[in-house]
């Protein structure tokens, strides 16, 4: 996954140490993540569940079902942010979508680009996908930006499709295509 030497981050699995550090971006980014995302349970923000996701999220590769990743900056190795593939279908569609989120302290950095691009390599030349979906906020243009950036096309809008803050809201999706099918 972490091929090039010049990118500023790079992504890996997480680990069980990762569960505090991924509590403390949720929970000071909370409000900002909460304009554009369905708001999590109470517990999302504990240190408890995150360590819980961590060790459900090995089980989770090895049957196939999600794939999650920590974005962590390459001078220090700090993570900064989490980038997943969710949604996989096997058989006649080969597809899963992409989401992410990052500390919005590094936000317009270019982090975000390089860790979806990143995922993506990976997704198509390891886990051998032929299509990943993401989708934004028409409200959030940096991650509309973002997913461009890395190669992925807009397809239309998915009208009222999810509920954010009590709101059903619209959502831009865009997608990528493996070049090598």
């Amino acid at each position: 996954m972490d091929k090039t030497v010049d990118q500023q981050i790079y992504v890996r699995f997480p680990e069980k140490a990762d569960a505090a550090a991924l509590t403390d971006i949720y929970r000071r980014n909370r409000a900002f993540f909460e304009k554009y995302s369905p708001s999590a349970i109470d517990e999302f923000y504990t240190e408890e569940y995150q360590l819980q996701l961590i060790v459900n999220s090995k089980s989770d590769r090895e049957t196939d079902r999600r794939y999650d990743f920590v974005i962590c900056r390459r001078e220090d190795g700090r993570v900064i942010g989490s980038v997943g593939l969710s949604f996989v279908m096997r058989g006649a569609l080969q597809s899963c979508m992409i989401g992410y989120s990052l500390d919005q302290d590094y936000n317009g950095r270019g982090y975000m680009t390089e860790a979806v691009n990143i995922v993506v390599q990976y997704a198509f030349e390891e886990l051998k996908f032929h299509r990943i979906t993401g989708e934004a906020s028409p409200k959030n243009p940096g991650s509309i930006r973002v997913l461009e950036k890395a190669g992925f096309h807009k397809e239309g809008i998915a009208v009222r499709n999810v509920r954010i803050n009590g709101v059903w809201e619209d959502h831009q999706v865009l997608a990528i295509l493996n070049p090598a099918d």
